[in-house]
Parts: C-alpha cells; structure tokens; sequence
C-alpha cells in the first residue's frame, strides 16, 4: 500500500512559479512510475507530466513543455513537479499518482494505468 501526499500548491500571479511536493510512503519508491495529473472545474482529469522508474525518463503534455519540469528523489520518496511561467489557464486541482513497476511500453498519460492517488493540492494562477 502507497500513500501519497501533495504540497505546494496555491495561489500565484500569471508568469510567477511554484513547486509540487508528492511524498510517497513505502520502502520501494524507486520501482514507483510517478506521474502529475490536473483537473479543472468542469473538466475531466488530464495527464501534465510522468516520471519512469528505472532511468527516470520525463514525460509532459504539450501544453507545459519548456515551462514544468518533474524529477525525483529516491532517497526522500519524494516527486517534484517545478511549475514555472504559469498561465491562467494551469489553475486546476493537482494530483499526484503513482503505479508500480509498469511495462515499458504503458502509455503513462492515462490514469486507469496508476493505482495510487494523492487528494490533490489546488494551484490558482490569477492574471
């Protein structure tokens, strides 16, 4: 059993920063694919960003290339999701999620893959 917890969110003018915490519970982190997920009032969940286990490869929809940036820290059970030039239209709830030891060839934008979920952290961008 994996208990994740989300930090870090809140409110932030348009073009500031802010970073995501998610921290895991469990002695197996490391075997963890990670992944952050959004959802905004009146929209379904949609995929952000994930981070394999292994050789932790990076992954990110196309709207937040070049502005976000997730990474991990074994030792810490720890992910990290670095939000920067924020925009409006980012404002959502955020969750974290986590599957353990997915197929190399799972398509880890869908959330039906990861087991685990956070309660989300709400990050608001005003413009």
């Amino acid at each position: 059993q994996v208990q994740l917890v989300e930090s870090g969110g809140g409110l932030v003018q348009a073009g500031g920063s802010l970073r995501l915490s998610c921290a895991a519970s469990g002695r197996t982190f490391s075997s963890y694919t990670m992944a952050w997920f959004r959802q905004a009032p009146g929209k379904e969940r949609e995929f952000v960003s994930a981070i394999s286990w292994g050789y932790g490869n990076a992954y990110y929809t196309d709207t937040v290339k070049g502005r976000f940036t997730i990474s991990r820290d074994n030792a810490k059970n720890t992910v990290y999701l670095q939000m920067n030039s924020l925009k409006p239209e980012d404002t959502a709830v955020y969750f974290c999620a986590a599957q353990s030891n997915p197929p190399y060839y799972s398509d880890y934008t869908q959330p039906t893959l990861y087991h685990y979920w956070g309660l989300g952290t709400q990050v608001t961008v005003s413009s």
